[in-house]
């Protein structure tokens, strides 16, 4: 598995940034360095009807027939190619399972950077 597993080297590099909670912890920073900043964006104003949602997966449909698990298996590879996301449904995951998964993501990004790095 270490073979197909490819390096950093091999993905190119980047230049090393201080992390941005390390760089918040800072008592003498006077300002947002620079490199932090982004540009001002100009939005155009989004009509009530053109709000989009995010694309909504059922699996049981994808462990349906030949032909729901065709449809669904169409939107499910457009919602990654056209959107990048979506919410699965019907997953079988239960809401107290869900609801302790956010609880710990919450807890996890308040650890310091030296309790986070090992899972870096």
């Amino acid at each position: 598995m270490e073979s197909e597993m490819l390096s950093k080297k091999e993905f190119g590099g980047s230049l090393p940034v201080e992390n941005v909670q390390a760089l918040a912890s800072r008592s003498n920073l006077k300002e947002i360095p620079t490199r932090h900043l982004r540009p001002k964006l100009e939005f155009e104003e989004v009509s009530v009807n053109e709000i989009l949602h995010a694309p909504v997966i059922d699996m049981t449909k994808l462990r349906a027939n030949e032909t729901s698990y065709q449809d669904e298996l169409a939107k499910l590879h457009l919602a990654c190619k056209d959107w990048g996301f979506f919410q699965l449904i019907n997953h079988g995951v239960s809401e107290e399972v869900i609801e302790k998964m956010k609880i710990e993501t919450q807890e996890f990004f308040k650890l310091s950077m030296e309790e986070k790095s090992p899972y870096a």
